[in-house]
């Protein structure tokens, strides 16, 4: 519905209508009901680093769509901080929160009939929540990234968030002085904006400029820098003029464009996490995604970029360097995007990309080109087996050998694995399980960001392997498999695995197997008995009855 018809509908369809009392109170005067109201989504919060610079983001935006003819409106969404809820029961609303998010959009915009709407979200989940309840409400919309955090810094090193989860590890192994695990603690987040590395946050909001749903180099910006402010201006100036074109979001976001989007996630080295986020972006779009698709596109994209967990460089460095734009120019050139696919701008993506140059710098090393990628095919693997019949996800870069076979370590809660990794009881060789943290275990599919980075930190990063119906964080790396389907919360195999058991992962044969013979899993599946719902009621009792499978996107409407 074109904008004149949709807030018309409430502020203009009774010309006498009472409904117009309510918006006179909020600062209307006659004339605004003749302009499109515009909805900003502020997901600002103090309480973390990644959202309390979102603020002067919002202020920015609301100026320019005011100064463009729009009538901007602003309303809130949550935001739960992984890094400051991992490893603790607080985690399991991480996953929940994508969903309260794109409820909050959805009934925002369809609830005051708003004619488009800005979304502005800096951790994790804002940006697949907010992008989810932008293609379910389909009103013209634009999204803006909070922005990067700056590296932190100690003794010359550049740090992130994960720089403190790796020194925990390493301290408690007594490979780190206690002034040194200090000083990376008080140091690794210098100010506001969201993980630097190509962390999750990073990872989707740079595969948004892919999608057509944000501005061209915005997802690369740090949050303080004054081109984060203009950008979210012009964000909404062009949101304006998408109104009045009436270019909805589902016109934008198309399986093709979708491909794009996870073309450059693999030339990045991006999240696991990108995988259950697409597959609900498209389930909100109604457009049919499966792993098959990640895995297809997968083997025909290279690796490009060099950057953090597993490479060298942050955020901020790729934005230096070039840029989104430029990876994906060099990904358009190699005929690797579907350069025809329509942006919130109103022009292709390929227009978007004309004046990029075909090469990047010769005075940087972020961004590789094609010859000379780091790996030749993309690093978000699935893996399937009679240990994941409905597939798996690993991240297979920076690991000399993406294989191994040994003894299941088996836990069914992340503390006690924790206290296993912590007090050596885990040893190079050993398969660690950590299972009942799916969708529906969990509830919520908490990050097992802790055991990993502890595991890196004490050394046993590539000698010890690690699975589970759970997620991880994006600044995770290792021998790691996550999105196990199906999870042990419903009956899948990971559930039936006894302490001792031998178990493979094999990212070059994409297998993730038990190694135990038929007769003998059938024999335990016929004893499993399913456990009791950790929870009943609230959001987590919610999402534990709703949540469809990982590899469903473990969405819930």
């Amino acid at each position: 519905m074109p904008w004149n018809e949709r807030s018309k509908h409430i502020t203009q369809g009774v010309e006498r209508s009472p409904n117009r009392a309510m918006f006179y109170a909020i600062g209307y005067k006659k004339e605004d009901f003749d302009k499109p109201m515009v909805g900003i989504a502020n997901g600002h919060s103090t309480i973390t680093p990644c959202n309390a610079g979102l603020q002067p983001l919002a202020d920015a935006a609301e100026a320019a769509i005011r100064a463009a003819g729009g009538n901007p409106q602003t309303f809130g969404t949550p935001t739960i901080s992984d890094g400051m809820s991992m490893g603790t029961e607080g985690m399991k609303y991480s996953l929940v929160s994508r969903e309260v998010i794109a409820d909050c959009v959805e009934v925002s915009v369809q609830g005051q009939w708003m004619d488009g709407v800005l979304v502005i979200g800096g951790c994790d989940k804002n940006m697949p929540g907010g992008m989810i309840g932008i293609l379910r409400a389909n009103a013209p919309a634009v999204y803006v990234y909070g922005g990067t955090v700056k590296p932190g810094k100690w003794k010359g090193e550049d740090l992130s968030i994960v720089s403190a989860f790796e020194a925990v590890g390493a301290f408690m192994a007594g490979k780190m002085s206690e002034e040194d695990f200090e000083g990376i603690e008080c140091n690794c987040i210098p100010g506001t904006g969201s993980c630097g590395g190509m962390y999750t946050a990073n990872t989707m909001s740079s595969s948004f400029e892919a999608l057509g749903m944000s501005l061209m180099y915005s997802s690369t910006m740090a949050n303080p820098d004054d081109e984060k402010r203009e950008s979210a201006a012009q964000s909404g100036r062009v949101l304006v003029e998408a109104i009045k074109q009436g270019l909805t979001p589902k016109r934008i976001v198309t399986k093709k464009s979708i491909e794009n989007a996870l073309a450059l996630v693999m030339a990045l080295g991006g999240s696991t996490n990108a995988v259950l986020h697409y597959l609900a972006i498209a389930h909100a779009a109604e457009i049919d995604l499966s792993l098959d698709d990640f895995e297809r596109i997968r083997e025909r994209v290279p690796v490009l970029c060099d950057l953090k967990p597993s490479g060298r460089y942050m955020a901020v460095d790729l934005h230096q360097a070039g840029g989104v734009p430029q990876v994906l120019k060099l990904l358009l050139n190699a005929g690797l995007l579907h350069g025809d696919c329509l942006t919130v701008t109103g022009r292709t993506l390929a227009e978007e990309l004309a004046d990029v140059p075909d090469t990047p710098r010769v005075d940087q090393d972020v961004i590789r080109t094609i010859d000379k990628a780091l790996y030749k095919e993309g690093h978000l693997a699935i893996l399937r087996g009679n240990l994941a019949e409905d597939g798996a996800v690993a991240k297979i870069t920076g690991l000399k050998s993406p294989e191994i076979t040994g003894p299941a370590r088996v836990f069914d809660d992340e503390q006690s694995a924790m206290d296993a990794i912590l007090n050596d009881r885990i040893n190079a060789g050993d398969v660690l399980v950590l299972r009942y943290l799916g969708p529906k275990g969990g509830p919520g599919m908490p990050e097992m960001l802790a055991p990993t980075s502890a595991l890196v930190g004490r050394g046993l990063g590539e000698s010890v392997g690690l699975i589970t119906d759970g997620r991880f964080s994006g600044g995770t790396w290792g021998m790691v498999v996550g999105h196990v389907a199906p999870e042990a919360a419903v009956g899948g195999t990971i559930a039936l695995i006894e302490e001792g058991d031998s178990i493979t992962i094999d990212a070059h044969r994409l297998l993730l197997q038990l190694n135990v013979p038929d007769e003998e899993i059938a024999r335990r599946r016929a004893a499993w008995v399913a456990p009791a719902p950790r929870y009943t009621r609230g959001v987590l009792g919610k999402f534990a009855t709703l949540a469809r499978p990982a590899n469903e996107g473990a969405v819930t409407g």
